[in-house]
């Protein structure tokens, strides 16, 4: 009893299931390791099964938990069902949803974007964290708890400087439609945290800020000099507790919260 709250007992997931929509790569893969190297069992999913199968198999080998891959186009509300019921057989619960689904797409100025473009953005965004959400709730429901981290960006928090990409073409600047659905994940989180709290059912956001990965040298120096700690997010490290943390009992008095992880970038 007395290491009942023990503080590093209360980062551990053992015997908990988490499941990680694009957790086959980038943020995604470190979400998936983090709550795995804290003992979760981890369903990621990939539209690649041959992807998300390799990084089955390694992290799985690597943590010593069982990770089981899954083909899914979280846009399409039968491939959901279908995952979330490949899910339950093979473990029988939920106990947390990483909804890492999204990105951004062409580089069309706004006033030129069709409409296909931010169909496109709205759904990997948006309607993939909606419809993961809906299946999840209804398994967490009949659990009377669970967790379900989305995953946001600071984009949806802020108008963003252009003059950033100036001098690196090859870079797609942060488009308006990304900002927008972005915003939306914020504000969904906030609601439907409220609506299930009933059920002990926990509901954050993360907003990340941006990621080094071999962008042009002049972009990383005017991002950094845009960021109070002077550099970009980096793969593997900066985002690993900040998932935990909302995952674990350790967080278990947040829900309906925004964790924003960006290095200062939206203070200025």
């Amino acid at each position: 009893m007395a290491d009942e709250f023990n503080v590093m007992q209360m980062f551990r997931l053992d015997g908990r299931v988490a499941m990680v929509t694009g957790g086959a790569q980038h943020l995604g893969l470190d979400f998936a390791t983090a709550l795995g190297e804290a003992g979760a069992d981890l369903p990621i999913t990939s539209r690649d099964l041959e992807k998300s199968t390799a990084k089955a198999t390694e992290l799985s080998d690597r943590l010593g938990v069982r990770v089981l891959p899954v083909q899914l186009d979280a846009t399409d509300p039968e491939q959901v069902d279908a995952a979330f019921d490949k899910v339950m057989q093979e473990y029988g619960r939920l106990d947390i949803l990483v909804n890492n689904c999204g990105g951004g797409a062409g580089k069309q100025d706004f006033e030129d974007r069709p409409r296909e473009v931010w169909d496109k953005v709205r759904a990997i965004n948006l309607d993939a964290t909606y419809f993961c959400s809906q299946r999840a709730a209804r398994i967490m429901k009949k659990q009377q708890s669970g967790s379900i981290v989305n995953i946001a960006s600071m984009s949806g928090m802020i108008g963003r400087d252009r003059w950033v990409y100036e001098g690196s073409p090859e870079m797609t600047p942060n488009s308006v439609d990304y900002t927008a659905v972005k915003a939306g994940v914020i504000g969904f989180t906030k609601d439907l945290a409220a609506y299930v709290g009933k059920w002990n059912i926990r509901v954050n956001a993360i907003s990340p800020g941006g990621f080094e990965r071999g962008q042009p040298e002049e972009f990383i120096r005017r991002y950094n000099k845009q960021t109070i700690l002077g550099r970009m997010g980096k793969d593997g490290r900066d985002l690993k507790g900040a998932v935990v943390l909302l995952a674990s009992d350790a967080g278990d008095y947040i829900t309906g919260h925004n964790l924003v992880v960006d290095g200062g970038f939206t203070v200025w």
